[in-house]
């Protein structure tokens, strides 16, 4: 198996209308599944590498055969891996994607703590003079958290531009920020934008149409440059937020429509995520700990 880029098949087989998606009304939960499945193993652009396995947490360090082998897992499926880390076993995402035929986005995780925002910047850097990273992204949703600010920020992206010339830089952040900081904008040779109906609250009815409108005011502020959707997803389990609720049958459908929608407009997208990890629900409850296509133990869901 391997990626072939052609969702006609959906295109084809399903009835499907820009704003609302699939209509799922005719689909069984068994033949949602089949569609689920059919649209995962027809391929995607890139996925989200999710880094640890149960009881494992960011700090610990990672193998290169733990990195190794959940990248064989994603192979067939993507032609894109997401890291977003440089140090800690991170930095063997990019080193084994390249390795066996993947392109990627390697991020630098920037925080509050300077020493270690210091070595992801020269992790990056010297990941990318060795030829690793395809998309360097320096930071991810700093600005949300108001870890650093603008002008720190800034100081970064342009260390890592004018250390590696020849690869397009940007900065992941979530779609409004990118309105908001028109020197963020400038900066960028790419915009990193991250979409998410469900932690806005919206329903799966309406999911695709506000991404879409997501994406749209990322472009909107863009300048003409490309607009990359870094990450989207649907949990499987845990709490509600408002009218986003999440289930199986709300992830199949979501993800689908993702799909279907990103290949039929040309849109580059990361799907958010592989795998599931236990160690998130510290951070967003328990519905942070399923996102992955496949589960804990790196079975797929469905």
């Amino acid at each position: 198996m391997s990626y072939r880029g052609d969702h006609n098949y959906l295109l084809k087989n399903t009835k499907f209308t820009e704003h609302v998606g699939v209509d799922f009304n005719s689909y069984s939960i068994v033949e949602l599944k089949r569609l689920w499945k059919e649209t995962l193993e027809n391929g995607m652009h890139g996925l989200c590498f999710s880094m640890y396995e149960d009881g494992q947490e960011p700090g610990d360090l990672i193998t290169e055969a733990q990195v190794e082998r959940r990248i064989k897992i994603m192979k067939p499926y993507s032609k894109w891996v997401r890291s977003f880390s440089c140090i800690e076993g991170n930095e063997y995402v990019p080193q084994i994607a390249h390795k066996h035929g993947l392109k990627t986005l390697v991020g630098a995780w920037l925080g509050d703590n300077k020493e270690d925002n210091e070595k992801e910047i020269e992790g990056l850097i010297k990941l990318g003079k060795q030829g690793f990273v395809d998309i360097a992204a320096v930071g991810n949703e700093v600005l949300y958290r108001n870890d650093l600010s603008l002008e720190e920020l800034l100081g970064y992206i342009k260390r890592v531009k004018n250390a590696l010339p020849n690869i397009p830089v940007g900065y992941v952040d979530a779609y409004y920020e990118f309105s908001r900081h028109p020197k963020l904008v400038d900066i960028s040779d790419v915009i990193l934008s991250n979409c998410y109906p469900f932690w806005e609250g919206c329903s799966i009815e309406d999911s695709l149409n506000h991404m879409q409108q997501m994406f749209g005011q990322a472009t909107h502020a863009c300048k003409g440059k490309k607009v990359i959707i870094t990450e989207t997803g649907w949990p499987n389990h845990g709490e509600n937020l408002k009218g986003a609720f999440p289930s199986d049958e709300s992830a199949m459908k979501y993800f689908i429509n993702a799909q279907v929608w990103s290949a039929k407009a040309n849109i580059e997208m990361f799907y958010f995520s592989s795998f599931d990890e236990s160690w998130k629900v510290g951070d967003e409850g328990i519905v942070g700990a399923y996102w992955g296509l496949w589960d804990k133990d790196e079975k797929l869901k469905f």
